[in-house]
């Protein structure tokens, strides 16, 4: 198999290493020139992924900022083989995957949105290694649901990364579900994080503490743009988790000690429930 990845940073970098790992053929592009010429002096890369390898490839993934992911798919969609399978690995899916299937059906090849649903609070190709997606889900947005043969096909592609479940969705139904699963979480992370407490809090902090706060390490200009592009499903997870908390904050105002207990059972139930502990 020969495979490009344009944006060889956390995500990028570390399919990169799990592709090279499996003995196959790795092509890679970053914006930043140091980067890639440091993957092919790392062993990572066979070479540059530019207008003569592109053509090549069985597989393109992009692992750019949501705004390069487009630009870049637009300049590389003439060169694009006919064989070869595109897949972004935004962290949205309803605008990037409406473009790539534009240019898809416009070129003639395959494209497919994709979202690595692994990760760590650390970014760049230097923090990047190979298993970082082994027993992982992988959620995938092809354009029609209905093609077993090109399913098969995209599974087969992205095999040497291990991936655990595989799971076939739409871009709306992603978009919304990701809001909550994955940047509340990022917004709550951060907010967190900025109470005057966070300043003297060494010695008296522990698991919790860390747990909340690991994913305010972030990259704000990538997270910006997905929150943006976002906005109404977060706006919706946002305004319940406000409520919820509201309703956390009036209860020990009002040194409500009944109400308050009936709210922390509700979380330790929907909890089970969530995790399958119900029964």
């Amino acid at each position: 198999m020969i495979a490009g990845f344009a944006g060889i940073g956390l995500i990028g970098g570390s399919l990169a290493r799990d592709y090279k790992k499996a003995g196959h053929t790795v092509y890679v592009e970053d914006r930043t020139k140091s980067v890639t010429e440091y993957a092919q002096l790392a062993g990572v890369s066979d070479g540059e992924l530019n207008e003569i390898t592109i053509p090549q490839c069985d597989i393109i993934f992009i692992a750019k900022f949501p705004e390069d992911t487009i630009e870049y798919m637009r300049n590389i969609a003439p060169n694009v083989s006919k064989k070869t399978v595109v897949m972004d690995c935004g962290g949205t899916k309803r605008i990037i995957c409406k473009a790539g299937f534009q240019l898809a059906h416009q070129y003639g090849y395959t494209y497919v949105g994709g979202h690595p649903m692994a990760g760590t609070q650390y970014s760049g190709f230097k923090n990047s290694f190979s298993g970082l997606f082994a027993g992982q889900p992988m959620v995938i947005v092809p354009e029609f649901y209905d093609d077993i043969n090109e399913l098969q096909k995209i599974k087969d592609l992205l095999a040497p990364a291990k991936f655990g479940k595989i799971t076939v969705t739409t871009s709306a139904k992603h978009d919304k579900t990701i809001a909550f699963t994955s940047q509340l979480a990022h917004v709550v992370s951060c907010a967190y994080i900025k109470s005057p407490t966070a300043q003297s809090h060494a010695g008296v902090s522990a698991g919790s503490y860390k747990d909340m706060t690991r994913v305010a390490h972030l990259n704000e200009k990538m997270w910006t743009q997905l929150f943006m592009e976002n906005s109404d499903n977060l706006l919706y997870e946002l305004n319940n988790l406000i409520g919820s908390l509201e309703q956390f904050r009036d209860a020990i105002s009002d040194g409500d000690a009944e109400k308050l207990e009936v709210l922390l059972a509700e979380g330790r139930e929907l909890k089970e429930k969530v995790d399958g502990k119900d029964g």
